[in-house]
């Protein structure tokens, strides 16, 4: 048996497990939100953390990281195993198309030049798969059946939450400066990501945001604004991970 996975949050920059090849590209019809709460690893049952997960959208473009695992089943029982633990808060496992653009340097025009890896039909989107059947953990958009999905919330109240809680693992907004800083390293960043964590340095009271110099380094120690946390029931036997 051998493996794709696909990570649209931490595990564009911090995998966690032994894997054999690693791909940037995207997924169709899909864009990142977060809507889903985490009480384990940067938040608690008393005062969720707001991690991201995939909500379809026709046309949308979610970019990320294609993880390969092989090698033999234990390794690869091993590396399920670990994911399926860390991603405890989404409730699915999705099979998607995973597209890739392939990225050429001239050193003659000092530019990049980006070519499509297959024949396309529209302009920068490649029309066939690079993978398909790639495993994506998701989680269903429905409050009643699934208890760790808040749903959408204003902008502000959003980043109120994401600037306050913490966990095991870190705080919330370390989660969110990180794939904030994740996606402008492997040249991809997201408009939404970038609008949620301006907001949270507002609530944090850092002007300006971050300049790209800096690699978008996370602000962890600035004194935090009063917020009333949410609270959610924990799902037992829930472990320490990074989301």
């Amino acid at each position: 048996m051998v493996f794709w996975v696909f990570g649209y949050g931490s595990l564009v920059w911090n995998p966690g497990f032994e894997f054999d090849e690693k791909v940037i590209g995207f997924v169709k019809d899909y864009r990142r939100v977060f809507d889903l709460a985490c009480i384990d690893h940067r938040g608690t049952p008393e005062h969720p953390a707001r991690t991201c997960t995939l909500e379809q959208e026709e046309g949308a473009v979610c970019w990320g990281a294609a993880y390969c695992v092989r090698g033999g089943p234990e390794k690869e029982k091993a590396a399920m195993a670990y994911l399926e633990r860390r991603e405890c808060e989404y409730d699915q496992k999705t099979l998607v198309d995973f597209f890739k653009v392939s990225c050429a340097f001239s050193s003659l025009s000092a530019f990049l030049t980006f070519s499509i890896v297959v024949d396309n039909s529209k302009e920068g989107e490649p029309e066939q798969p690079l993978l398909t059947g790639v495993i994506v953990f998701t989680s269903t958009p429905d409050r009643i059946s699934n208890k760790y999905y808040l749903g959408p919330a204003p902008l502000e109240d959003m980043a109120r939450q994401i600037a306050t809680a913490f966990g095991p693992c870190g705080n919330n907004r370390d989660y969110l400066f990180l794939l904030e800083k994740a996606m402008f390293d492997i040249g991809h960043e997201d408009d939404y990501v970038i609008e949620l964590a301006n907001e949270v340095r507002k609530v944090l009271g850092v002007v300006g945001g971050v300049p790209k110099e800096k690699k978008l380094s996370a602000p962890s120690d600035v004194p935090l604004k009063s917020f009333s946390p949410l609270k959610l029931t924990p799902l037992p036997e829930a472990i320490a991970m990074d989301s």
